[in-house]
């Protein structure tokens, strides 16, 4: 079983960062032609978006399992009800709304990274200590705050929302320099760590924030490194999927894992254009700014209650069960 899942974890990592070279050399290629265009900008956010769903839709087979019908029914409800008032409140307070799901995100994105690594380490027993908190810092922030931040942030969240152009400020070169720093930092410190697999994960993402176009390199990491990766994690704990380990079939336990979270991509979609439509959007205009606002009220209940996980995660790996370097 180990050595199955030692596989699956294995080969995401290295799928996962073909998809983000691919996505590097495909940037630099455009850049080279003038750029890509911000309409294929919005459809490879579109297509990411829908890709990643699935990842977030099966929170309580793995964090309540032993839920009995009724307890589950109300656990359902009050999941929900947390995501109908933070779509309340996105809708009602754009800016504010933006500004707090960059830094929920950032912070998910890192632990979830780690975390990630951890399990890794665990099943190879590997003893090179992992300095899991500067790797939480620059695996999260990095994909996140330098494409919002740069130079061309502004043309792509034009097309998502035109409030959000200025969500940082006058600050947003001080992030973008000092986000820089800190990652390349990170970097450094796998490296002096002897952190080689770290290091090379953490150069990609920055290589990715720095020549991706905003749009695109959110679709690559979002779809293509942290849903692939969450999902893996995720192939560990479903019981079907463990069964399939046991039998020596990574790929298919990765598969089943996929496979729960399915039905919810529909109901996503279908519920985001419903919103949209009481809303009053116009479908092709307002679509990724809706299905946005829909992931990212999914992402709170979604970081609470994978967080438990996550942990358990980052402590199995430290014989000092802490998440300090």
């Amino acid at each position: 079983m180990v050595t199955s899942e030692i596989r699956l974890l294995k080969n995401l990592r290295a799928f996962s960062r073909y998809c983000i070279l691919f996505g590097i050399l495909t940037s630099l290629i455009f850049l080279a032609l003038g750029g890509l265009p911000i309409g294929w900008q919005v459809v490879l956010a579109l297509v990411a978006l829908t890709v990643g769903i699935p990842h977030g839709a099966v929170d309580h087979i793995i964090s309540v399992p032993k839920f009995a019908s009724g307890r589950m029914a109300l656990f359902l409800i009050g999941y929900l009800s947390v995501v109908g008032i933070a779509i309340w409140a996105i809708l009602s307070a754009n800016l504010l709304g933006f500004q707090l799901i960059v830094l929920m995100s950032a912070i998910h994105f890192g632990i979830g990274d780690a975390a990630f690594i951890s399990e890794l380490d665990t099943r190879q027993r590997n003893k090179s200590k992992f300095p899991k908190l500067p790797y939480i810092i620059a695996s999260g922030f990095t994909p996140v705050i330098i494409p919002l931040s740069n130079s061309e942030s502004a043309a792509a969240l034009n097309e998502v929302n035109p409030i959000l152009v200025n969500w940082a400020g006058s600050i947003a070169p001080l992030l973008f320099s000092g986000m820089v720093t800190i990652s390349l930092a990170s970097i450094i410190w796998m490296l002096v760590k002897k952190r080689h697999q770290e290091a090379i994960d953490l150069s990609l993402l920055l290589v990715l924030a720095l020549v991706a176009p905003p749009l695109v390199a959110f679709a690559f990491y979002f779809g293509f490194w942290h849903a692939l990766r969450h999902t893996g994690r995720l192939s560990l704990e479903i019981q079907t999927s463990t069964k399939l380990h046991e039998l020596g079939r990574p790929m298919a336990a990765l598969g089943r894992a996929i496979w729960a979270g399915v039905p919810a991509l529909f109901i996503v979609i279908a519920f985001t254009v419903v919103l949209g439509l009481v809303q009053g959007f116009e479908f092709g205009q307002d679509l990724l700014w809706y299905l946005l606002v829909v992931i990212w009220a999914l992402t709170v209940p979604h970081m609470a209650l994978t967080l438990r996980l996550d942990i358990k995660a980052l402590r199995s790996s430290s014989p000092k069960n802490s998440v300090l370097p």
